[in-house]
């Protein structure tokens, strides 16, 4: 059944909701969204909105009504529940994209949800950062509307969207398996940067990071890892979270993604009160001294 595209419901506003917004109001098709921040939060979220044509609205039911077309872009802890919120109000036929990093246990009940309604579900596993990309990011879909799901996509622009697998979950299993190698990778250079920082022994350690692995720009690295860990963390905290879940399912101890998850919560808890700046610009010394600086005050707090 070919699927036309007037108006898209969209779930969630963060970076990858806006970028949604972006650049489906630039092809003219009418953007509703609802995002679960209220207040003083939501002045951006609705200076973004006027800035781009996109309506606000109150419910997450109000958002997918008449869509053709519903993204899920929320954090892995509230995909289940975000479709829950809109299954009953989709319409008849609509295709439900889920972005979450999600577990493919989470993934496989919110697909439950949505085609038990009017709806129609399809996992998607975004496999890189999404800024540099914007709709090229590459994807896979999964569920049996994967095959329906790209060609719809493709049409609008996601040019390395690919049908991955009919069974639900594997797209999944897919992405989160990754996350447990570049969120770990995170966790592990925010510690050991910020540890060799606070030993001054900083310039070593990228210099024998850079003999072993010589392809590596690690002062570069170390910037974006740490700046995305700030921005991001407690989204990043979720899904890896969710990776280490699924290992453990698997058998595995599960013990490197519980502790990436740790620590990612850990920056975040520190961008939340103000101690380490989310703002773009600032390199892994100068937010790795941040973090020192909080942790002395807190030590120095509770002493």
């Amino acid at each position: 059944m070919n699927l036309v595209v007037r108006r898209v419901g969209l779930i969630g506003c963060g970076e990858v909701g806006r970028i949604l917004a972006e650049e489906l109001r630039a092809q003219g098709i009418e953007v509703v969204a609802h995002d679960r921040k209220t207040g003083g939060d939501a002045e951006p979220l609705r200076r973004h909105a006027d800035d781009h044509g996109v309506s606000l609205v109150a419910t997450a039911a109000d958002a997918v009504a008449d869509a053709e077309l519903v993204f899920s872009a929320v954090t892995a802890r509230q995909a289940v529940p975000a479709a829950a919120a809109v299954a009953d109000a989709l319409a008849p036929g609509a295709l439900l994209v889920d972005l979450n990093s999600a577990s493919p246990q989470a993934k496989q009940q919110a697909a439950a949800l949505v085609d038990a309604a009017a709806g129609r579900y399809v996992e998607a596993a975004v496999m890189t950062s999404v800024p540099p990309h914007r709709l090229r990011v590459p994807m896979l879909l999964g569920g049996p509307h994967a095959g329906q799901g790209a060609e719809i996509l493709q049409s609008l622009g996601f040019t390395q969207v690919t049908a991955h697998d009919e069974r639900l979950g594997i797209a999944s299993a897919t992405k989160l398996c990754r996350s447990v190698v570049i969120k770990g990778l995170e966790a592990i250079m925010v510690e050991s940067l910020t540890t060799a920082r606070a030993w001054g022994v900083e310039d070593a350690v990228l210099d024998s990071l850079a003999e072993t692995f010589p392809g590596i720009d690690w002062e570069q690295q170390g910037d974006y890892f740490l700046h995305r860990v700030a921005q991001h963390g407690r989204r990043r905290s979720e899904e890896v979270a969710e990776a280490g879940a699924m290992v453990a399912d698997a058998g595995l101890p599960g013990a490197t993604a519980a502790g990436a998850a740790e620590v990612q919560a850990w920056v975040a808890d520190r961008a939340d009160d103000g101690s380490v700046t989310r703002e773009p610009g600032h390199g892994w010394r100068e937010l790795a001294d941040q973090l020192l600086a909080a942790t002395r005050a807190r030590a120095a707090g509770q002493g």
